[in-house]
């Protein structure tokens, strides 16, 4: 089983990018402007549906024409690993994302687990975290009442469309290129305007609008299709200081600096608090990067170097490259002077 490059997959996306992941995967700036591609997707956007076998909006296309949830249910253990398969089925529980910020995005919350399985019929929320690849000098993002909020007082800023009320309470963090940051489900969140970054999250295309004017957004999914105030319920209104917030973001002196045991040139990018819905690793050969079997997607952040399966040719692989590997690839090694970001389904129980 080959590791698989894979074209551009920007579903429709109801804000602006500014051509950052055009330029990112080398592709013609003409018309590139969009701000998220899903890369290996087996998650469809949320109201949309599969017709006629055809995938729906999001779902990624193999090369060989098949969609990749096609392909995986085909061959789950091939693709995902017996292990995955026993506790997870032919899901791969992950989705991972380019993600480009044309302009800053409205303030939204996802529902954890417990609201998606008793209002959503789905075993994931979305939790959620990101890889900053770029940003503007003065980039931030949005994360967290700094305050507890009451209830009715969070009611009341979205049926007065306050806005400026809402964004006053929330932390404004600064981020720049190698900052990462984990977006615990039920935190309200934002990201400014002039960011390029990899997001992995839960495997769902679950939002609670807190903002709608001005996004051009649908009324009829800006909150699930939930009356107001259940959905609202999925919202975490505690306060979070400087100290909870640290929590959840490491500059990049220190994200990649935990490296693995056991695997030369891998580093760790998430905090322990991730490893209940997923991992991403960051791949700098030392003078290789090992991966070890498994499902999971990679993203070549910079420079050139070779990615070789266990059995068959070595892949070529630079800057700008996405790439998904199944578990039948067996251990992979990276080679040359290249960087690049591995995300991953959950650790499994040792």
């Amino acid at each position: 089983m080959q590791p698989v490059a894979l074209g551009a997959n920007p579903p429709a996306t109801f804000y602006r990018g500014a051509g950052r992941i055009a330029r990112f995967r080398n592709l013609p700036a003409a018309g590139q402007t969009y701000p998220e591609d899903w890369i290996a997707s087996t998650t469809a956007r949320f109201g949309t549906g599969r017709e006629g076998g055809a995938p729906a909006d999001g779902m990624t296309v193999l090369p060989d024409g098949r969609p990749l949830a096609d392909a995986i249910a085909e061959a789950p253990e091939r693709w995902l690993g017996p292990g995955h398969v026993a506790r997870y089925g032919a899901d791969p529980t992950i989705l991972v994302k380019l993600l480009d910020t044309g302009q800053r995005l409205p303030l939204h919350v996802h529902p954890d687990r417990g609201f998606a399985r008793a209002h959503l019929a789905s075993p994931y929320g979305k939790t959620e975290a990101w890889v900053i690849l770029d940003a503007v000098p003065d980039a931030e993002v949005f994360l967290g009442f700094r305050r507890p909020v009451g209830g009715d007082e969070l009611a009341g800023w979205i049926a007065g469309r306050d806005s400026a009320a809402m964004l006053a309470a929330v932390n404004r963090v600064p981020v720049r290129a190698g900052d990462t940051v984990l977006v615990p489900a039920g935190l309200p969140h934002s990201i400014g305007e002039g960011v390029l970054l990899v997001e992995v999250q839960e495997a769902t295309d679950f939002s609670v609008m807190l903002e709608q004017d001005g996004f051009g957004l649908d009324p009829a999914t800006a909150l699930l299709g939930l009356p107001r105030d259940r959905a609202l319920a999925c919202v975490d209104r505690s306060g979070w200081g400087a100290d909870r917030l640290s929590g959840l973001r490491r500059d990049r002196a220190s994200a990649g600096s935990e490296g693995i045991a056991g695997r030369p040139g891998v580093a760790r990018l998430f905090p322990a608090a991730a490893d209940e819905f997923f991992a991403a690793e960051l791949l700098r050969p030392d003078p290789i990067s090992v991966l070890d079997p498994g499902f999971c997607v990679v993203v070549v952040d910079a420079g050139h170097g070779v990615l070789e399966p266990e059995d068959g040719p070595a892949v070529p692989v630079a800057g700008g490259d996405t790439l998904v590997i199944g578990y039948g690839s067996g251990q992979c090694v990276l080679r040359g002077s290249v960087t690049a970001i591995r995300a991953r389904p959950a650790p499994m129980p040792s």
